[in-house]
């Protein structure tokens, strides 16, 4: 049922994997049948998601409870992604490994297998959020806790994750059409430069992709 769910509107889309979900309060406290539930209303009956706040007590808004259901939520979608392979089938399993232990050059590598592996027709890569919300889930489904948009003393970095002890900083842009790839990579590397280096890991990586 929770399968099903997922490949059905709203949630069919993994770019909703860390989005904030509403619910309306009275279909909670209602008697619906599960067949007749909405995505979110069902994956909050069945515990994947549950309440963080009530707003005006008419509406709530609901998120996974724990680490443990993120990690399951996040294989569900990057299977939604793959059409129901998961990353080790596509060459991109060792992703722990790479982050703990490699450098930019084998994380450029893996994603690039991950990301010519993914369903486009039904799941296109737009922009840069697309990149970096596909990207979050991959991270995700391997144990990870990627933070999108962490506050440092320079802005925000688009995501940043934590894996042995390195601490990644990672900066996405895409180019269209006309767009020089190499002057927007240029100016990633110019913004990572002014990154934050506050980290509690004893190794700081910065890569833009």
């Amino acid at each position: 049922m929770l399968l099903k769910s997922l490949q059905s509107s709203p949630l069919r889309n993994p770019e909703e994997y860390r989005k904030d979900k509403t619910l309306s309060l009275g279909i909670l406290s209602s008697s619906t049948e599960l067949n007749a539930l909405t995505d979110v209303a069902l994956l909050t009956q069945t515990g994947y998601l549950t309440i963080k706040t009530i707003e005006y007590g008419t509406s709530v808004f609901v998120g996974y409870p724990n680490k443990e259901v993120r990690t399951v939520m996040a294989q569900l979608y990057m299977e939604q992604l793959l059409g129901g392979r998961v990353a080790g089938q596509v060459g991109a399993g060792p992703i722990v490994q790479v982050l703990s232990e490699d450098g930019p050059e084998s994380l450029f590598h893996i994603l690039n297998r991950l990301f010519l592996s993914i369903d486009y027709h039904r799941f296109p890569v737009r922009d840069e959020f697309s990149v970096r919300a596909f990207v979050q889930i991959y991270f995700a489904a391997a144990g990870l806790d990627p933070i999108v948009e962490r506050p440092n003393s320079h802005g925000r970095s688009d995501l940043d994750v934590g894996a042995s002890n390195r601490h990644w900083l990672l900066e996405f842009k895409t180019s269209h059409g006309n767009e020089d790839a190499k002057i927007n990579l240029m100016k990633q590397y110019a913004r990572l430069k002014k990154g934050s280096t506050e980290s509690k890991f004893p190794v700081l990586k910065k890569s833009g992709l």
